[in-house]
């Protein structure tokens, strides 16, 4: 036999012993590899909950390093069967994963060997820290449990049930972390409190049952703040970040099933730069507007420099994810705020304002902005614009929603300051007037701060908050509601209707039937929902006005999270029911009913027949 058959026979039965061996082995140790990252997460949820004695952290160092030489066989495994580390874009991360899993490894055993003054040797040692071993290990167990709900998708699982399900896995983790005692001072809070708390954050609302600066810590701050982020950009966003972005080799469902969830309209490589967009834009605007905070209020609050810092970051990721979480006790219209500060309550309803946009159309936003400075480049330099002459810089999703804000929040403003100028505005200057009037008349659509008691407005401004928390902010936002888009769909409609218009239309553009179907169901399910949550919290809150159950109800099902001094008097049943509320309208409402009805398709249809309206 020549030696190149026989070479070739050789690869060949090796490609096949290693395909037949290697991928059971495979599966199984993806199965161990997700039980060690949950573990692993649970284990650090433990050393910050708890005091952890010694002997307690030695074990879980143990473990940790078991975990450790887990993920690196599955990495060497995945090489080997495969062959997925190839000279791509993703393999340059896979690489970069493996290094600082094995490099560790490498500073191990050269820890027990001779000593050395060379200066590489001792960075390696320095690599076998234990807070680089928990870094690198609370990655990996991220970037596991990422892919393993990205595969999960892959299985044609339903995608509005996986959104709900991470919603309340995340709400049971939060409640169970926020119960630990190094997160609450004194005798800490009831399961249904800390439960409440965790609802609250992740769905980005702001009604809390216990007063949040004096009962958490600066432990429970920080569990809050990152309930927040995660509830406001979404948990299955940061998954499908971490899997599309560092393993790349999803199916293409999967890819169609992550561009749905973002409101992208791109696949492969351009849906991993939206993704990394989305995080960057989220990242870039919390970071600068917790600078812009902390230069309003530097040396003007009596606290030190470490306590403006936390509340700067606190209040712009609070902010930008529309929360209303506030570490101050009478929330933003604490004493050392509410006067002079102008500048500060500014800075806080632009950032509400733009979570409150969406990603898509701050991408959208982005692109328009690069493309204008990309031609006037061109233009100053004399030189051919060499990319695709754009029609429409702005999406027509884009147009209604900049349009319907900037409606709701002039109207909004002009309106707030004619209802309370002479009135719970009586006590500012004229320029604060116009602030806090901007300020009221912008967070009641989608952030629940206060700068001034809601008990001491007048009913008409009651009753038009109400209408703007019922509206909301954009879709695929941190922001609540039924949605400004929903709002101009049928208002367009009935517009319509009234004229005897057969095709409504918007920006010059048709709107098609399917949605105009969404916006009135949203709508109608809404309404339902506030109903029947009114109806049970009458029974259950006698000592509550129908007033503050009402505006209760549609705070928590707008995920705003104003209140008339209602929310802690709440019962137990009446805490689950607004909690509930809180849930369903964080996840939406058409998302929450598409993922446990049946899908049912019209095989047939019946002759059709006209229904007197009228």
């Amino acid at each position: 036999m020549p030696v190149s058959n026989f070479f070739k026979q050789f690869i060949i039965f090796r490609k096949k012993w290693i395909q037949s061996i290697g991928t059971p082995l495979l599966r199984f140790i993806n199965i161990a590899c997700f039980i060690c990252s949950v573990i692993v997460l649970l284990g650090l949820l433990y050393q910050v909950g708890f005091s952890t004695f010694a002997s307690t952290k030695d074990n879980l160092y143990f473990f940790y390093r078991f975990c450790k030489y887990i993920f690196a066989l599955q990495l060497l495994l995945t090489y080997f069967v495969n062959n997925s580390f190839k000279k791509t874009k993703f393999g340059i991360w896979s690489w970069f994963l493996f290094s600082i899993l094995v490099l560790p490894m490498i500073s191990d055993i050269i820890s027990t060997s001779a000593e050395s003054t060379s200066s590489f040797i001792y960075f390696l040692q320095s690599l076998g820290s234990y807070y680089y071993h928990l870094a690198v290990l609370s990655l990996f167990s991220l970037l596991f449990i990422s892919s393993s709900i990205i595969r999960l998708m892959g299985k044609r699982t339903n995608p509005s049930l996986i959104i709900g399900i991470s919603f309340l896995f995340i709400i049971f983790v939060g409640g169970i972390l926020l119960k630990m005692p190094h997160c609450t001072n004194g005798g800490g809070i009831s399961w249904i409190d800390s439960f409440f708390i965790a609802t609250s954050s992740v769905c980005v609302t702001g009604l809390t049952s216990v007063d949040v600066p004096t009962v958490f810590t600066h432990t429970g701050w920080a569990v809050i703040l990152i309930l927040i982020q995660i509830g406001g950009i979404g948990l299955m966003t940061f998954t499908s970040f971490f899997a599309l972005f560092f393993m790349g080799n999803t199916s293409y469902y999967n890819q169609l099933v992550v561009k749905d969830l973002i409101g992208s309209h791109a696949l492969g490589t351009s849906l991993r730069k939206t993704m990394f967009s989305v995080i960057i834009f989220t990242i870039s605007i919390e970071i600068i507007g917790a600078i812009m905070i902390w230069s309003s209020v530097h040396g003007t609050m009596a606290m030190p420099l470490k306590e403006e810092v936390i509340f700067s970051i606190f209040h712009s990721v609070s902010a930008f994810c529309n929360a209303g979480f506030s570490t101050l006790s009478g929330n933003l219209g604490n004493s050392f705020l509410l006067h002079h500060h102008s500048f500060f309550y500014m800075i806080i309803s632009f950032l509400v304002i733009l979570g409150g946009l969406g990603f898509p159309i701050l991408v959208n936003i982005k692109e328009s902005i690069v493309y204008r400075m990309k031609n006037l480049y061109y233009r100053l330099h004399k030189v051919p614009f060499r990319q695709e002459h754009l029609k429409h810089l702005y999406a027509l999703n884009s147009k209604i929603v900049l349009t319907m804000t900037a409606v709701l929040v002039v109207g909004g403003t002009v309106l707030f300051a004619f209802l309370e100028w002479n009135h719970s505005l009586s006590g500012f200057s004229v320029s604060e007037k116009i602030v806090q009037s901007f300020f009221n008349a912008t967070l009641p659509r989608t952030a629940g701060f206060m700068s001034i008691d809601i008990v001491h407005f007048q009913i008409p401004t009651i009753l038009f908050i109400m209408v703007l928390m019922w509206i909301g902010g954009g879709a695929q936002s941190t922001a609540g509601g039924i949605k400004v888009s929903t709002i101009a769909v049928s208002f367009v409609n009935l517009t319509a209707v009234v004229r005897n218009i057969q095709h409504p239309k918007i920006f010059r553009r048709n709107i098609s039937q399917e949605s105009i179907r969404r916006s009135n169901a949203t709508i109608i399910i809404s309404l339902i929902l506030i109903f029947m949550a009114v109806f049970i919290l009458t029974f259950t809150e006698s000592a509550l006005s129908l007033r503050q159950i009402v505006f209760e109800c549609v705070s928590a099902l707008g995920t705003v999270g104003s209140s008339l001094n209602a929310t802690m008097s709440l019962s137990s049943t009446g805490k689950t029911v607004i909690m509930g509320l809180m849930f369903l309208g964080r996840v939406g409402f058409i998302t929450f009913v598409m993922g446990i009805v049946k899908k049912k398709k019209d095989v047939y249809q019946y002759p059709s027949e006209s229904i007197i309206i009228n």
